[in-house]
């Protein structure tokens, strides 16, 4: 089923407009009722002039009267939304059956930030802002409880929206994996500045990946960095102890890191499995597993984002 929806460009010009401060969300979607529940759905839209689409998962139970969890997945680079959907088995019940699922198309089947990247950040940012208005337009969306995650380069720009004061300032969480923070390296760190303190993030990696690299250094589309800098920087961002929590699990074949940010525990985290490629952590195999000729690792990044997520909303400004 393809929906189309008139662009609402002309209402929000720039991101960075004055009208983007969060005022508790637009609920006009709820009360609409809506066919095929629990069937993936495509939307599309018009974004900087530029004609974009997304798709869309609800609870097979959805009720139009109940403000859901909102998560948006970023697909990988050469790929779409659907298969970020099959890869992650975000969809399932166990996941995701009391929240709603999104998954936003890149152009060119990449995310803005690298250097073979079809659309600039600006683009890719109003892009998010757009989703995010048609969404709350449309179906009944809790503001205060909208994430990102995202695969490789879906994971990079996920790290992007996060360093976005406006855009990222819509969202509670984020949780990228195997992220290539093109945006977010050695030169360019410093331009990071998320939309208040602290702004959790959780991130899995892989040491074995040989894509984007543990250590960082020249990837596909730039210079990403080495992970524990990027640990680092959201650590200072998010004032954190100097001294974090580390867990070795599974005959120290993974290391779960874990900061204490103003009080808070667990905004900052991050798992590393030693002998993970470049890939979607899962206990069960999946496409991207196959991709990158890996098995299936200890953990499940679907499941643990999911009690991530949970831990935090979006505080009204």
């Amino acid at each position: 089923m393809k929906v189309t929806s008139i662009s609402l460009l002309g209402l929000f010009a720039t991101y960075a407009s004055a009208s983007s401060h969060y005022t508790g969300g637009d609920t006009s979607g709820c009360g609409k009722s809506h066919w095929f529940n629990g069937i993936p759905q495509i939307r599309t839209l018009t974004s900087s002039g530029v004609d974009r689409s997304y798709g869309i998962h609800l609870p097979s139970n959805y009720s139009e009267n109940n403000q859901y969890p909102t998560i948006l997945g970023f697909h990988g680079s050469s790929s779409i939304g659907f298969f970020f959907e099959a890869d992650t088995g975000l969809d399932d019940s166990e996941y995701t059956g009391d929240k709603i699922m999104v998954y936003p198309n890149g152009l060119g089947g990449a995310w803005a930030g690298a250097n073979y990247s079809a659309a600039s950040v600006q683009e890719d940012l109003q892009f998010v802002w757009d989703v995010l208005v048609d969404l709350r337009k449309n179906w009944c969306i809790d503001s205060a409880r909208i994430y990102a995650t995202g695969l490789s380069i879906g994971g990079g720009f996920v790290d992007t929206i996060a360093c976005n004061a406006t855009v990222g300032g819509e969202f509670a969480a984020f949780a990228p994996a195997s992220g290539s923070f093109y945006t977010n390296n050695d030169d360019n760190h410093e331009n990071c500045e998320p939309a208040r303190v602290p702004m959790p993030i959780l991130e899995f990696h892989g040491g074995a990946d040989t894509d984007v690299k543990y250590d960082g250094g020249e990837g596909e589309g730039g210079i990403e960095p080495a992970i524990p800098d990027w640990l680092s920087w959201w650590a200072q961002r998010n004032e954190c102890d100097e001294q974090y929590e580390q867990v070795d699990l599974f005959n120290d074949d993974v290391h779960h890191l874990s900061w204490t940010c103003n009080g808070q525990t667990g905004v900052v985290q991050h798992y590393k499995t030693d002998d993970q490629k470049h890939d979607w952590a899962s206990t069960g195999i999946n496409f991207s597993q196959l991709a990158a000729g890996d098995l299936p690792t200890h953990i499940s990044a679907s499941a643990l984002i999911q009690s991530f997520f949970m831990k935090f909303t979006r505080p009204e400004a």
